[in-house]
């Protein structure tokens, strides 16, 4: 299977949530969270469990642990082979249900202007 293009959602107003998520982090939590999207990269759907796991309505999370902190990246696919990534949360117990819509309010806006929310990291 070939890799997975895992690329970032951006905005109306052009800023993209994960970097400046990914600017938030410490330096050990960045790089486990690109870790896990290389992880996904490599696998696509077929990553389950505890690496990533299916929320609701095509929105799915990444699931990183780190100290006790439970990082995650929600994401959506775009046909068979594009990943994005909409945005990054710390939860606590679980994922607030206002972050899952977020997640689906963007999915819907990528889904009608691929080329206007579409960011590619260099």
């Amino acid at each position: 299977m070939p890799p997975i293009e895992v690329v970032f959602y951006k905005d109306d107003d052009g800023s993209v949530p994960m970097i400046g998520w990914f600017a938030e982090l410490s330096e050990k939590a960045r790089i486990k969270c690109r870790a896990r999207l290389t992880r996904l990269q490599s696998m696509g759907h077929e990553l389950r469990r505890p690496e990533s796991d299916y929320l609701r309505n095509g929105i799915y999370e990444l699931r990183v642990g780190l100290h006790g902190l439970n990082f995650r990246m929600l994401y959506f696919f775009c046909g068979t082979q594009v990943v994005v990534i909409s945005h990054g949360i710390i939860k606590e117990d679980v994922i607030p249900d206002r972050e899952i819509e977020i997640a689906m309010s963007r999915k819907i806006k990528f889904e009608r202007e691929p080329g206007r929310h579409f960011y590619k990291e260099l």
